[in-house]
């Protein structure tokens, strides 16, 4: 049997199975929205409890002396979130070849209505470690440490992405904010 741990607010929990429904009762609201926030809130309930599953699963491999119960949580909604994607573009690929035309209606643009369209544009251009990185120290507030954690990298990496990933973004955005500025003619 895993040894128990205990969560950032002192609750017993993860190591055994009956005790990890006090992880998801804690963290599944805020793991949800963060998938919503990502993808859409169509697919949000899926991809999170997908995730919860996956740890779940691998609950005994959870390391306290690594990070919070938190952020390891969402090295599991990234990869899921990641694993979705994939999913949706073999799909619109595979309907492509056929010649069929996706139903933009039932699985509408991961981030349409979420974001402005450039700035959608701009992290549809980063690359998918750097838009990891970026969105989680953006939209689930994670340190740099928890980030680190929750994708398993080191935590010089996590700066290294994110610095760069501002920097494209504001390449992007600010070449694009002076395009529409230059109208005087």
């Amino acid at each position: 049997m895993a040894r128990p741990v205990v969560t950032e607010d002192g609750e017993v929990a993860i190591g055994e199975p009956d005790r990890f429904a006090a992880v998801f009762d804690r963290y599944y609201a805020e793991i949800r929205s963060y998938v919503a926030r990502r993808l859409s809130v169509a697919v949000a309930d899926d991809i999170t409890a997908n995730a919860f599953l996956a740890a779940y699963r691998k609950r005994d491999r959870y390391d306290p002396r690594q990070g919070s119960v938190r952020s390891w949580l969402y090295g599991f909604a990234t990869r899921e979130i990641g694993s979705h994607r994939r999913a949706e573009l073999r799909r619109y690929r595979a309907l492509a070849r056929l010649g069929a035309q996706p139903d933009h209606a039932a699985h509408p643009d991961p981030l349409a209505g979420e974001l402005d369209g450039r700035l959608a544009a701009a992290l549809a251009r980063l690359s998918t470690g750097d838009r990891h990185v970026l969105l989680l120290v953006a939209l689930a507030e994670l340190n740099y440490a928890e980030v680190a954690q929750a994708l398993g990298l080191p935590y010089g990496t996590v700066c290294s992405r994110l610095n760069r990933a501002r920097r494209q973004l504001r390449a992007v955005l600010g070449a694009a904010e002076n395009h529409d500025g230059d109208s005087d003619g």
